[in-house]
């Protein structure tokens, strides 16, 4: 198999020992499928890297921890992988780990071993747990900085945040709800994928914050633990929707809005106003379609330019303050929708 990196790097990259990746490379027997398939993935995602990051300055090769759906975690690849492109002085090569749905034990165990393996850095998107708060500290103590994004971990050793401010967002989201709905009134469907991320939280009191004071007539129907998946969201909203004959609009904090408009469109229903989160590949094409009418969009790019300016300074300094700016929250429409990579 040809490749011109080293067996280490190919082994960091894939997530296997040196010596597996050492019989792949040189086809010795014994090797599952599944495994050569992992290190020629590895080759593969090393020479686009290079190809667009290899330039001056100190590499550091840092991991990427998400639990989210995949068609956010897409989305924030994308975004990780042209920011290395772009950024400088420093050169950064990433590893991601995405599961749509991970336990806290594995969550853990994962963090763990990137942390016994080594790494320059992690940016992790996890729910604000206990356990995961823990494994934070571990790696902070091992000298590893971590640097949450989207959703925070205020009280773990992590030194930044990288994300919009969230509460705003749902500020920001009520607003248009409670405008578009107006003395009409109704109720909103709230969707949040899990109670247990803390930016999703912060959304949700903002939301529920200006609806209690400035709209007093309308009423707010919560879902969760969809964990952003359209079959258990769509299982939630047909249900909450079958509850509830008020419910005529949505706040999607947690996405699956597919499914959502499928269980509205199965009840022979349709949501006045809906407003979502990101401006991943479903999104886009909902909003162009206008079957959604607004998306709350923050930039990933610029959230991994800070996640990489945050990991460069602990690198550069003793210091554990690492100053971070918040990405600023965009309304957008089917008329001022950036258009796609």
């Amino acid at each position: 198999m040809a490749h011109t990196f080293l067996v280490k790097d190919i082994a960091f990259q894939a997530g296997l020992s040196t010596a597996t990746v050492d019989r792949v490379l040189n086809g010795r027997p014994g090797v599952r499928r599944q495994t050569e398939m992992r290190v020629r993935a590895a080759i593969a995602e090393l020479e686009k890297q290079q190809a667009g990051t290899m330039g001056s300055g100190r590499m550091l090769a840092i991991d990427i921890v998400m639990e989210t759906p995949q068609r956010f975690s897409d989305a924030v690849r994308a975004a990780f992988e042209a920011e290395m492109a772009a950024f400088l002085p420093g050169v950064f090569r990433c590893r991601f780990h995405f599961a749509e749905v991970m336990r806290p034990a594995e969550l853990v165990q994962l963090l763990d071993r990137i942390r016994l393996r080594g790494t320059h850095g992690i940016v992790l998107k996890a729910p604000d747990v206990a356990e995961v708060a823990a494994a934070v500290a571990r790696a902070d103590a091992a000298d590893i900085p971590v640097v949450t994004l989207v959703t925070d971990l205020p009280n773990s050793a992590r030194i930044a945040y990288a994300g919009a401010d969230n509460r705003t967002a749902g500020e920001m989201a009520a607003y248009l709800i409670g405008e578009f709905l107006g003395s009409d009134g109704g109720k909103v469907l709230v969707t949040l994928s899990s109670g247990r991320f803390r930016g999703e939280e912060e959304r949700e009191i903002g939301f529920r914050r200006v609806i209690r004071a400035h709209y007093p007539g309308i009423g707010i129907t919560e879902i969760s633990e969809g964990h952003g998946t359209d079959a258990a969201t769509g299982t939630l909203a047909a249900a909450a929707l079958a509850a509830d004959p008020a419910i005529n609009a949505v706040y999607s904090i947690g996405g699956g809005n597919r499914a959502v408009l499928a269980a509205f469109d199965a009840a022979r229903r349709s949501a006045r106003v809906f407003v979502a989160h990101d401006l991943d590949a479903d999104n886009r094409a909902l909003l162009a379609a206008r079957r959604i009418g607004f998306v709350l969009h923050h930039d990933l790019r610029t959230d991994a330019r800070s996640a990489f300016r945050a990991i460069m300074s602990r690198a550069a300094a003793s210091g554990r303050a690492v100053s971070a700016s918040l990405s600023s929250v965009e309304i957008l429409t089917p008329y001022n929708m950036p258009a796609g990579d």
